[in-house]
């Protein structure tokens, strides 16, 4: 493994930390993908997300010559893919969301081209069950000279595994070394090389499955805990109907000995939680109801939180009848979909703060302490530091429970609260 040199397939929030520990490890790691100034940013030693601790060890890893990026795929011992798995756009709004596998099926493709015997691919990227065994049959069909595992089992050319990443925002560089992999290769063979890899770095346990079991484990770890969420999101909606305090209520009702309710919030975003429950769905529309039903529940919240913005806007407006909705000013506090990161991807704080800024005519500003310019589709808000939204608002929708934002709160103004910390 001494002169080992791996590539890394997407320098995202998840491939460029993996790029970084395999440097920081003395590894020689090439970097690839498609956003050129991506790549001019890595070789400069910088880094374009925001995680702690990962741009002191990219700049140590490029400075020392082990980490470098590129848009062009080169040749390497070991191949790991972490691209993004969407959704496939669809107009006409089926029931039910199919994922979308191009980024994949084109880094196989692309990774083909310098494929050689005794080559390593490990896909990262959250997967529906059976992707792996698709990624091996995009490799086979660039690359008839070379054999595969689902034709020659343990005697292949190219080993072949499947290794989802489990790591939390805000914490990754510390949970690539410490949590548990699940590996699971197309054989035995190809689980033992990709463990082999991992142990470069990764203090955690590696457990072999197969790649169908791993591909399923991730899914399963983030529908679980979608379908959690959904409870405490349903019971917010009861209690707020009942005139009850939710989050008393589930204080009180976690001092039972064996409940954990989680907190509810306004949606549910990231590229896990927000996801993966949707391949389980469409792999088994009929058998998956709960998680199916979960999933509507958590993508319906933000929609809820809307009508909570309306009603606060009419009872502003009943009380102060000299005013009209124009001079009202409503405050957005968080877009980020957990707190503390700059990680806007599949965001209820965003898709909330859209439809707001759509239906409200006058000033919308948006405070986000993680970022520096409010993303394209946000166009007509105002991206604002606390101070000056704490002074100038009639309406505070607070939406991510920042550690900026626990500090202080509004002294004046109609305050929604959907993290409970105001």
């Amino acid at each position: 493994m001494q002169d080992t040199v791996i590539s890394v397939v997407g320098l995202g929030y998840i491939g460029l930390p993996t790029a970084a520990m395999f440097a920081s490890s003395d590894k020689r790691v090439i970097g690839i993908d498609i956003d050129q100034n991506v790549v001019d940013q890595i070789n400069l030693g910088e880094i374009h997300i925001v995680e702690p601790g990962l741009a002191s060890i990219v700049s140590n890893a490029v400075s020392k010559g082990y980490l470098s990026a590129a848009v062009t795929h080169q040749p390497a011992d070991v191949f790991f893919i972490a691209v993004p798995t969407p959704f496939l756009l669809d107009e006409a709004h089926i029931d039910i969301p199919q994922p979308d596998l191009r980024y994949i099926e084109s880094a196989a493709k692309a990774i083909a081209k310098v494929l050689k015997k005794g080559d390593i691919v490990i896909l990262e990227s959250t997967s529906p069950v059976g992707t792996t065994e698709k990624l091996a049959g995009w490799l086979s069909q660039e690359r008839a000279d070379l054999t595969f595992p689902q034709t020659h089992n343990e005697e292949s050319d190219i080993r072949i595994a499947y290794c989802p990443e489990r790591v939390l925002p805000g914490q990754i560089m510390r949970e690539l070394v410490e949590n548990d992999r699940i590996v699971g290769g197309l054989t035995n063979r190809c689980s033992k090389a990709a463990i082999k890899v991992y142990k470069t770095f990764v203090r955690g346990k590696c457990v072999v499955t197969n790649a169908r079991t791993a591909e399923m484990a991730k899914l399963t770890e983030n529908a679980s805990r979608d379908v959690s969420i959904a409870f405490a999101n349903e019971l917010s909606i009861i209690c707020d109907q009942l005139h009850i305090d939710v989050w008393e209520l589930i204080a009180l009702s976690n001092r039972h000995p064996r409940v954990n309710i989680l907190q509810p919030g306004p949606g549910v975003g990231g590229h896990c939680i927000a996801v993966d429950p949707w391949f389980i769905v469409s792999q088994s529309p009929i058998n998956a109801k709960l998680i199916k039903q979960a999933r509507s529940i958590n993508d319906q919240k933000p929609l809820w939180v809307i009508e909570k913005v309306k009603l606060a806007i009419a009872n502003v407006l009943l009380a102060d009848p000299l005013k009209s909705s124009s001079d009202i000013t409503i405050a957005c506090y968080g877009l980020a979909f957990k707190p503390n990161i700059d990680d806007l991807r599949e965001s209820p704080a965003v898709v909330i703060a859209k439809k707001i800024i759509a239906m409200h005519s006058t000033t919308v500003l948006v405070v986000e302490p993680n970022i520096v310019k409010l993303p394209l589709d946000l166009k007509g808000g105002l991206l604002s530091n606390i101070d000056i939204a704490f002074s100038k608002a009639d309406i505070h929708l607070l939406l991510v429970d920042h550690d900026a934002f626990k500090l202080a709160r509004p002294s004046d103004g109609v305050i929604i609260d959907t993290r409970g910390i105001w």
